[in-house]
């Protein structure tokens, strides 16, 4: 019988996170205030618990992750790694695909494991109430458990278009006692503004992330803090557990490693963290292939520009240094939430530049198509956002085949689907539109990076 689940016990999870700016050969480019010269962590102060802006800082390789944050995540953590062996004989080839199934966590997928560290480190700090945004909602029910296990409060923003879609996330940020609200919305003057201009927009993640931190700054207790669920370096270094549990399991299974590691990606989280500990060993000398993979409605690594860019729609962020498709972006209303972000990670954008990543961007009716034969051969219900990095995997064991080469394949099963029937639903009653950005709104789109400080590329070429 074939080993298809590869466990761990408590013991051996990871004691450390991976740090990944310790070891990129380009360094990143720092982090502007709107004056154009490098922030300072004081600048962040208002937004985040100094705590995490070490970390943000940080350019050291291992950061101690603490015993408390340990016995919080050990509640669901190690997770398994499991072999897709139903997948593997529908499409007859001699990849080995493995699987990190990030599904299993109570809010049902990644998000938690940096939402229980985020708000462990804010009621460290004295924080009493953490403000946030969301777009699939998985990000919003991960800091609303989060918060209920640790005790602080959470207001979420969640996109219009998603809020509409999936209101079943919203029932369990209210179950764990977050309070939900539809962004855009009236309680902040960016909400405000948006909606004046445009009263039926679908809202966006930029839009969201302005109306958090405008309520986070204006909180005149100073108790009120700003959580992100991606893009900024100490997110993903909270991420990097998944692959770094994911090479002990490969171990376990006989494997040397990964040919190919896959992962959608929105902001970067899930994808770093499945990725990160892989992109050290391609670095340091070791052949694999490592792939994002985007929503082909907000393509920003593979039709975007590095450049620098406010994270948010206000312009109340600092300036970062990332492929961007332009801060002002609204994307088209596509079931995958999570990745209808106008921007990529810093980090992960760097890693772009340098060579490291091959980034590949995806249409929804692909992805969904991957997910259905995905049901159909492993039984599971997968997120919009997780059929992505499916579509991906599928083409690489077809690859395989087609080449005749035995290879291992790994990819990040960053969530389930099982509150995002309505777009599959959709799928099959043929009401689903595949959408790719048409140029002329993408030339659009990046009109708004003319006025703000260049990126240089910097690269070795070495990749």
């Amino acid at each position: 019988m074939k080993e298809i689940n590869i466990h761990l016990s408590p013991k051996d999870m990871p004691r450390q996170w991976y740090n990944l700016a310790a070891d990129l050969p380009t360094p990143m480019l720092p982090p502007l205030g709107k004056d154009g010269k490098p922030i300072t962590p004081e600048k962040l102060a208002p937004v985040f618990p100094m705590n995490l802006i070490d970390q943000e800082m940080s350019r050291e390789r291992w950061i101690d992750i603490p015993e408390e944050v340990l016995d919080l995540l050990c509640h669901w953590r190690p997770v398994p790694l499991r072999r897709a062996t139903g997948l593997e004989a529908y499409l007859k080839t001699p990849a080995r695909i493995y699987y990190k199934d990030e599904s299993i966590s109570p809010a049902g997928s990644h998000k938690t494991n940096s939402a229980i560290p985020q708000a462990w480190y804010n009621k460290q700090f004295g924080i009493k109430r953490l403000v946030t945004e969301t777009g699939a909602g998985q990000w919003g029910t991960a800091l609303a458990l989060a918060c209920n296990m640790i005790g602080l409060e959470c207001k979420v923003y969640m996109v219009r278009v998603s809020f509409d879609q999936k209101p079943m996330r919203k029932i369990l940020m209210q179950i764990w006692g977050g309070h939900c609200v539809s962004s855009p919305s009236e309680y902040t003057h960016a909400g405000r503004e948006i909606l004046k201009k445009d009263p039926n927009t679908p809202g966006s993640l930029g839009i969201a992330i302005s109306e958090a931190i405008e309520e986070a700054v204006s909180d005149p207790s100073g108790t009120t803090r700003y959580a992100l669920g991606s893009v900024l370096n100490h997110v993903l270094l909270h991420q990097t557990i998944i692959g770094l549990e994911a090479k002990k399991q490969l171990e376990i299974a006989g494997e040397k490693g990964p040919d190919v590691v896959i992962g959608c990606a929105g902001g970067g989280s899930n994808f770093a963290g499945i990725s990160f500990p892989f992109v050290a060993d391609k670095i340091h000398g070791k052949k694999i292939e490592i792939i994002p993979v985007e929503s082909a409605s907000c393509p920003k690594m593979t039709r975007g520009e590095f450049a620098y860019d406010f994270g948010d729609t206000a312009e109340m962020t600092p300036l970062l240094p990332m492929n961007t498709l332009g801060h002002q972006f609204v994307p088209a209303p596509v079931h995958a939430g999570g990745l209808r972000y106008h921007g990529m990670a810093p980090l992960v954008s760097q890693a772009v530049v340098e060579g490291l990543l091959a980034p590949r961007a995806c249409d929804q009716l692909n992805a969904y198509k991957s997910a259905m034969i995905w049901a159909k051969t492993e039984g599971m219900i997968c997120a919009p956002e997780t059929s992505h990095a499916i579509a991906a995997t599928i083409d690489e064991a077809i690859k395989a085949r087609e080449e005749g080469k035995e290879k291992v394949i790994l990819f990040s099963y960053s969530g389930h689907g099982l509150l995002d029937l309505m777009g599959y639903d959709k799928y099959l009653t043929g009401q689903l539109e595949g959408y790719t950005l048409p140029d002329e709104e993408l030339k659009a789109s990046m009109e708004v990076l003319k006025k703000l400080p260049k990126a240089k590329i910097h690269k070795t070429g070495k990749w």
